[in-house]
């Protein structure tokens, strides 16, 4: 699902984005229910960042990536966490590329997001290449998405992954 956000960017530089798990639902532009083989997931557009919100039998999470003042987490590489029965991983990375290149990069990440089902993206006024996407998927136990936050009056694009799923117990592992 593609949508323009009807904002201003709150979150205007890529450096400004931190990362939290467990905050609670925060006012969204634009969301997506998605049902995801017994996983209830809601992706959710916040100005230029996203939250994402997880319900399955083994419990809840909650993963923010935004601009949060008072937080003192900056967008981490990388995570890995245990969160009651499940294994949660998290990832980001920035990319910088010039004008030409994250424009084109800017039009295959939104023409992969727009018609997917489990997809959603919201473009902002002012430059057809600021965007926030987000494409979900449940495969082999896991549910698993993905994330990009285009800044183009800088040319950054922080891509982000996620993965959560049902931690295997050693004894199943031999």
């Amino acid at each position: 699902m593609l949508t323009t956000l009807h904002t201003a960017y709150s979150d205007t530089r890529a450096a400004d984005l931190a990362w939290a798990l467990g905050r609670e639902p925060l006012p969204a532009l634009a969301v997506l229910d998605l049902g995801l083989a017994g996983a209830q997931l809601q992706l959710r557009l916040l100005g230029a960042s996203h939250q994402v919100l997880l319900e399955e039998e083994q419990g809840s999470c909650s993963e923010t990536v935004a601009c949060m003042p008072g937080s003192s987490t900056p967008l981490p590489l990388g995570v890995s966490k245990r969160l009651g029965d499940w294994e949660y991983e998290f990832a980001a990375r920035v990319e910088t590329l010039g004008a030409g290149s994250f424009a084109g990069r800017a039009q295959e990440l939104l023409a992969l997001v727009a018609d997917h089902p489990h997809g959603l993206a919201g473009t902002f006024p002012g430059s057809p290449h600021a965007f926030t996407a987000m494409l979900a998927q449940r495969t082999e136990g896991q549910v698993r998405w993905r994330t990009w936050h285009a800044y183009p009056q800088e040319g950054r694009l922080v891509v982000t992954r996620t993965r959560v799923g049902v931690r295997m117990s050693a004894a199943a592992v031999l």
